[in-house]
């Protein structure tokens, strides 16, 4: 305990603190006051990994247990203490529960939201359903039954180099299928970074907006969302332009892309969206090389230090086919799995997938484990 607060007593008092959760217990119940819970999931961690920077530069890391926590942070400056005591907090923060039209989405369980693309031109399953709505409703009703919780329609293909396209052409495209889906009192999500989009969604029965440009690409988009009180995704992207894969120069991508949200949120919570409303998404395979995703991978759980609930969408990406003799896009459910198993044993809340049923039977199997751990006797 006296090196760990020694190294903290020296570090820089103008160095930006981060905290990851590490060391995750199956059976917390054996180790009382050793571990806390993750953001009211079914995970318990039992260290925390401290880092501290100074211009992009690490300058302090080190693991401190869960039980010296309170001890160790006396060493810091009060400002320093105060933000480590905010992130700390945040790790453990039970969210609130959404109401998306008359169902209830709770957060002490990972959720797969189900991807339904109305374009020609989408990296996966572009033009699949894009002159037949009722085929493409079909198939949003199918993805529930499967598990899904909620189904995220987009109009526009925001892979590398895709056109951008006129928003009434996207409301034409998206609308049917909400209206479709909503008159079955399904949860839909709308993914897309125009206002007018929005709005034509949502007054179709949408309930989420999720934005790739974290409601900065289209200036009007955070006045939609404050009216219309909805949840909103917060997605990390490097460019709010027209291209959102531009750019991408990262000092640490982990702790970039945390400022960034970081930030994003304090922004759009000062224009008045309520903090339970908001949910972040690191915006994996948009300006980001295969090192840099999977660098936000391995330390997704670092995110849940934001305080808000996370969205984890990697299903069929490009890293998949770069890890596994560049398979086609049909070919990645094996890597998709993968990923989203990693999702949930990081603590994710929701993880976007094209493969629905696929991944409700690995939720299932993962929430089977997580029940079979916490419910053994202790010796």
């Amino acid at each position: 305990m006296s090196q760990i607060r020694e190294a903290l007593s020296g570090i820089d008092g103008n160095a930006q603190i981060f905290l990851r959760p590490m060391g995750f217990m199956e059976s917390p119940q054996r180790f009382d006051g050793q571990n806390a819970r993750l953001s009211n999931s079914l995970i318990w961690f039992s260290a925390v990994e401290f880092s501290a920077e100074v211009d992009g530069s690490c300058v302090a890391r080190l693991m401190i247990a869960v039980e010296q926590w309170q001890d160790a942070i006396e060493a810091l400056s009060d400002a320093q203490r105060d933000r480590a005591e905010t992130l700390y907090a945040n790790l453990q923060k039970a969210h609130a529960p959404l109401q998306l039209g008359s169902r209830i989405l709770r957060f002490d369980q990972p959720h797969v939201m189900g991807i339904l693309n109305m374009t020609p031109d989408s990296f996966s399953d572009g033009g699949k359903y894009l002159d037949d709505p009722q085929a493409a409703a079909d198939s949003g009703f199918a993805m529930l039954s499967a598990g899904a919780t909620l189904i995220d329609i987009g109009g526009e293909s925001t892979r590398p180099n895709a056109d951008v396209i006129w928003e009434g052409d996207e409301i034409n495209r998206v609308v049917p299928i909400v209206e479709r889906l909503a008159n079955g009192g399904t949860p839909i999500s709308i993914d897309t970074r125009k206002a007018a989009v929005m709005e034509a969604a949502l007054a179709a029965g949408a309930h989420v907006v999720n934005d790739v440009s974290a409601l900065q690409y289209d200036k009007r988009s955070l006045e939609v969302v404050c009216a219309a009180e909805c949840p909103v995704v917060l997605m990390h992207s490097p460019s709010s332009g027209e291209n959102p894969h531009e750019g991408g120069q990262y000092s640490n991508v982990v702790t970039d892309v945390f400022s960034a949200l970081e930030k994003r949120i304090s922004e759009i919570s000062a224009a008045g969206v309520k903090h339970e409303n908001i949910l972040v998404d690191v915006g994996l395979g948009f300006g980001k090389n295969l090192s840099d995703n999977l660098a936000l991978i391995n330390n997704i759980g670092m995110f849940h230090a934001l305080g808000q609930p996370i969205l984890f969408g990697a299903s069929r990406k490009r890293m998949i086919g770069a890890l596994s003799n560049e398979v086609s896009v049909d070919q990645r459910l094996g890597g998709s799995i993968g990923l989203a198993a990693r999702a949930f044993d990081s603590g994710a809340q929701i993880v976007r997938v094209h493969d629905v049923a696929e991944t409700v039977q690995l939720a299932q199997v993962w929430r089977g484990l997580r029940d079979a751990a916490l419910t053994a006797k202790v010796p």
